[in-house]
């Protein structure tokens, strides 16, 4: 290392070069590189998606489910299996391991979709297999398209919009909700059906054999070559109007002279409006590496450049545009990183003066851009970790620079000229900075194989990190030392700081005044009982220990963080129509209309897919303001209950979205057991626990809610007498419900086939019709009451399945100040109490679940960090008991950082505070491997122990607050949760960016500051302890040496 510092001092031309070089390329990489809100982790969730139309639950479960469960349970990797039988279809998810490759995953799945499908009923759609992925669940920007004009005109603008902004090249997909799907829809009514004596089998061969592709060929002659078409494929509805549908001998009888024929929609399964008006959303999804700000930037020029050619009344919104969070996260990490800097230059110009001050703050953005640029390199992208970590990193990454200086300033105060201060400050501190920054990499390092969701959204902070940290070696010892051997000039302005300063390395210690003569005259009697006061701090360690046991405020998963938008699910019982359950929606959309706290409001009608309440009929997305504006949403959403709470029969349930990659819920419990009624019971025991505790709100399980359901039961002997059959019978029914598809067709205008369905009039679609249906016989028509018999059920909702097994959830959200973690232990607590089914298994999911494995493998990554610092600390020293002694000071560091949660009133982090207290066994080292590096090399030159420690504390007095207090000044804008826009002279406290890392970066600052103090007697103290211990030891075996020689010579 000397001699690559002495290269670099030799052409410091090439150094300059070089620092230049990287400042350009990192700048270059900065404007380039991709910008997004979330990290978008890969999640190694693959579902399979199956559409029946009209299928009902327990069919679904049986037909489709079970077939497709017994291929996928072969797959390599499947961590979780889980399923859901609904009524039109039904899906099965797979969990896999952490770090699968999705791609070869993918691929497996589908072929084993591919075997499956031999298994699936004909008219089961064709099963679609999808990769669950963070971009996809939160799109970087939804338009929503609204206004007073007809649904087709909106479905048009729709269509045409999607199809423009898929051609961006930042956009991956376009995903169109509140739209449906068309459909040629044939009324046909039932006289005149029974009057011609048509049957369904003969509409459906009618269309199917004059709705065909016939390829004539070509007609070869002497005259050449003909092709021969014949057009059979429907175009229109008047194709459809013309078929002939019965002929008697002139006289025929067209599809239109029995039916009426529509272009129209499939039946309404929900509805969707913004602001009060029908709307259709589409959901862009960001490309994987495109620049969000960029891309949603080209999005906007595209729908304005439309919005020119639409029709008067339509209006656009944009909601959870992600560009403008980034843009704000942005401007907070420069805003965060000036402030930084400026404390932190604050602080050095008035120790070690302006030059030095400048040379020390040149490591900030050349360690920055350096590290950018790496993490360009290496494919990753901006996002809100990657941001903190820079802020993080901003008062860690000086440490060097500022020992290289600081030891500089020394020599020159001394009387060395700037190249040979520099030259030697950089040679002598090269090995101890170079262990200092090996050490805080050690911390991070198992960090970045974390596993799971968890990991993948955290892993961003290790690797930033170690990036910035690394590129900060390489500005200590090449950069700054080349440029000081160039501008460096000693902060030592008069005669007196230079005698101070040269007082500490071979003067008088006791002429040295000022705050480090204060410290040294005290801890000089400190050292005189240095086991009292190595005691002493340990019991103060101790006491911090006990008051956090007896006062600490508990454990939570990830921070408390004020959500930008929010969401108000809307549940009511009875087997309600979806016309009915948009009354209800909107009835609750007009009372918080009027709220001028919402930026947007976008309610949609139908249920929630999985993981919703069974009973709910809609939800309402609320796009909040600006946060600097509004209440907090807290408060918001306590509103949208008073003003809704006087609506009969209905239940409002408020969520905000949680910070990190958790669910919506903190308590889940998830119930499995073969046994239907068994598990039914024991949900509502664990229901009823639930409901008798304080601090829940929002209870709600997954039992089958009361309802009904019709059972057509056909007696197939009595049925065969008149020549049908349950075919028979239940396509005639289907003229009632849905329909019969007949066949398909596809005009010039759509994108996809539409189906043909013949059904019934609405004015016969009723239930009372069910009990008129005829089928057609040899006798003539023939009322299925003769052989079908209709009775009611309980209705089957959506039936969940976990390998396998049915399962049921109760599940339930904190009132606000209750930790999630407290009543989880509650609950445990009392579900021991009752007498657990054998029949049924019993499993903790949500924020218990990922805390769970959050926190194992913290501690085993803390094992392993302590571990490689305690290798590294003996390689550097030769000596276990030094190591040992640098070690302590990590125990003192995890207890400031319970003394701060303490002070600052908060719980601690799973997440956040878990990597604080590791980051700090990385941190907390550094300052007692320059003790112990600067007291070796005086004891080398001969130096009594009590004099060298001492001698020790006054020359490095200096750089160790220095560096701690650059560190902790470097993170006091985020532990104040303090904004200074510089730029627009606005300052913000409390902001949703610095609520995210309050929690990661109080740990880091308390934990070192509190670990630093203390550690500045205690490691004086220990060294003195054993020295004084070895002395002793010498002097005894000396002593008996002495003695058995003396007693040789009498025996002689």
């Amino acid at each position: 290392m000397k001699g690559v510092i002495e290269a670099a001092l030799d052409r410091s031309r090439t150094v300059l070069l070089a620092l230049l070089f990287i400042i350009l390329a990192g700048v270059s990489t900065y404007r380039a590189i991709p910008k997004e809100s979330q990290p978008d982790v890969q999640i190694p969730y693959i579902y399979v998606s199956m559409t029946h139309e009209g299928i009902s639950p327990e069919d679904a479960e049986r037909l489709l489910v079970r077939p497709m469960e017994q291929e996928m349970r072969a797959l390599e990797g499947v961590k979780e299996m889980t399923s859901s039988a609904y009524e039109g279809g039904a899906n099965v998810t797979m969990e896999f391991d952490a770090g699968i490759d999705t791609d070869i995953a993918l691929q497996d799945v589908r072929a084993k979709v591919d075997l499956a499908k031999a298994e699936l009923p004909d008219e089961t759609e064709e099963p679609t297999v999808n990769e669950v992925k963070i971009s996809r669940i939160d799109p970087m920007l939804v338009l929503n398209l609204s206004g007073k004009v007809p649904e087709r005109t909106l479905a048009i603008i729709a269509r045409d919009l999607e199809e423009k902004i898929e051609t961006i090249p930042g956009v991956l997909d376009v995903e169109t909700s509140g739209k449906r799907e068309e459909l040629m829809e044939v009324l046909v009514d039932p006289l005149a059906m029974e009057s011609y004596g048509l049957t369904q089998n003969e509409l459906f061969n009618l269309v199917a054999r004059n709705n065909k592709l016939v390829a004539a060929g070509a007609l070869q002659s002497g005259q050449g070559r003909v092709p021969v078409k014949v057009p059979g494929v429907f175009e229109s509805v008047a194709d459809v109007l013309s078929l002939p549908v019965k002929v008697d001998g002139e006289r025929v009888v067209h599809f239109g002279d029995i039916a009426d024929v529509r272009r129209t929609y499939k039946d309404a399964t929900s509805y969707a409006r913004i602001n009060g008006q029908p709307a259709i959303a589409l959901e862009v999804v960001q490309r994987t590496g495109a620049n969000i700000i960029l891309t949603i930037e080209r999005v906007r020029a595209v729908v304005e450049e439309e919005q020119r050619l639409w029709p008067t009344g339509v209006a656009v919104t944009y909601s959870r545009d992600s560009s403008r969070d980034i843009k704000n996260m942005l401007t907070d990490l420069q805003n965060n990183v000036i402030s930084a800097v400026l404390l932190v230059l604050i602080v050095i110009i008035g120790i070690l003066g302006v030059r030095n001050a400048l040379l020390v703050g040149i490591a900030i953005p050349g360690s920055f851009l350096t590290g950018i640029l790496l993490i360009g390199v290496g494919g990753l992208t901006i996002n809100i970790v990657v941001l903190f970590s820079l802020i993080m990193a901003v008062g860690m990454l000086v440490d060097g620079a500022i020992v290289v200086t600081e030891l500089a300033d020394r020599k020159m105060a001394e009387g060395l000229d700037r190249r040979a201060a520099y030259s030697e400050a950089a040679r002598r501190m090269a090995w101890p900075i170079i262990a200092s920054t090996a050490t805080t990499l050690a911390a991070f390092a198992p960090l970045v194989f974390w596993p799971g969701i968890t990991g993948e959204f955290m892993k961003y902070l290790p690797l930033t990190l170690i990036a910035v940290l690394s590129a900060s070696l390489l500005m200590a010892l090449v950069f700054v030392p080349t440029l000081g051997s160039m501008i460096g000039k000693t902060g030592a302005l008069n005669a007196k700081a230079r005698e101070r300063l040269a007082a500490a390395e071979i003067g008088d210690l006791n002429t040295i005044g000022g705050f480090t003569g204060g410290y040294i005259r005290f801890l000089n009697k400190a050292l005189s009982f240095p086991l009292l006061t190595a005691g002493a701090v340990t019991a103060l360690l101790v006491l911090v220990f006990v008051l956090y046991g007896r006062f600490g405020h508990g454990v939570e998963f990830f921070p408390e963080v004020e959500p930008e938008f929010a969401r108000i699910n809307i549940a009511a019982r009875g087997d309600l129509s979806v016309g009915e359950k948009d009354a209800l929606v909107s009835k609750v959309e007009r009372r918080i209309l009027d709220m001028p706290e919402f930026e947007s409001v976008y309610a949609r009608t139908g249920g929630g897919g999985r993981g919703a309440r069974e009973d709910q009929i809609g939800s309402i997305a609320l796009q909040l303001v600006d946060w600097e504006f509004r209440r907090p949403a807290a408060e918001i959403l306590e509103e949208v209950r008073e003003r809704t709470a006087d609506i009969a029969g209905v239940v409002i349930d408020t969520k905000t979205p949680r910070a990190g990659p958790g669910g919506e819920k903190p308590i889940v419990i998830e119930l499995s057991s073969r046994d239907q009624g068994a598990l039914t019971a024991a949900v509502a025991r664990v229901r009823a626990v639930l409901d008798g505790m304080d601090g829940l709100e929002d209870v709600e399980d997954s039992r089958p809610l009361p309802g009904i359901e019709w059972r057509i039961g056909v007696d197939r002997a009595q049925a065969a007498r008149f020549g049908a059959d349950v075919t028979l019978v239940g396509n005639t029914i289907q003229l009632v419900t849905n329909g019969i598809k007949i066949g398909e067709y596809r005009p010039d205008d759509a994108e996809e086939e539409i189906d043909i369905r013949v059904r019934y009039p609405l004015g016969s679609r009723n239930l009372d019709e069910i009990d008129k249906l005829r089928v057609p016989s040899d006798n003539g028509p023939i009322p299925i009451t003769n052989f079908v018999d209709r009775t009611p059920a309980q209705k089957v909702g959506t039936i969940e399945r976990t390998d396998m097994r049915r399962t049921m959830t109760a599940s339930s959200d904190v009132a606000p100040g209750v930790l999630a973690d407290v009543k989880v232990r509650e609950l445990r607590d009392r579900l021991m109490e009752l007498t657990p089914d054998p029949r049924v298994s019993i499993t903790f999911r949500g924020d218990k679940e990922d805390q769970d494995e959050a926190s194992a493998f913290l501690s085993r990554a803390m094992i392993v960090a302590v571990f490689i610092i305690a290798i590294i600390l003996v390689t550097q020293f030769n000596s276990v008991f030094q190591g040992l002694l640098i070690l302590t000071e990590v125990l003192f560091s995890t207890g400031g950082v319970l003394l701060g949660h303490l002070v600052m009133n908060m719980p601690f982090g799973i997440v956040m505070s878990g990597i604080g207290v590791i980051a700090l066994a990385g941190i907390v080292v550094n300052n007692n491997i320059v003790l112990i590096d600067t007291y070796n090399n005086l004891r080398a030159h001969g130096v009594e122990y009590l004099e060298a420690v001492l001698r020790t504390c006054a020359q490095r007095l200096r750089p160790v607050l220095l560096t701690t207090i650059t560190t902790i000044l470097g993170l006091m804008p985020m532990v104040l949760g303090i904004n200074i826009n510089l730029v627009e002279r606005h300052l913000t406290i409390g902001g949703p960016s610095s609520q995210w890392w309050v929690q990661l970066s109080s740990s880091v600052a308390g934990g070192l500051a509190f670990a630093t103090v203390l550690t500045l007697l205690l490691t004086p103290a220990l060294i003195v302890a054993q020295a004084r211990a070895a002395a002793n030891w010498r002097t005894r075996r000396e002593r008996k040496l002495r003695q058995r020689r003396d007693q040789e010579l009498a025996a002689r």
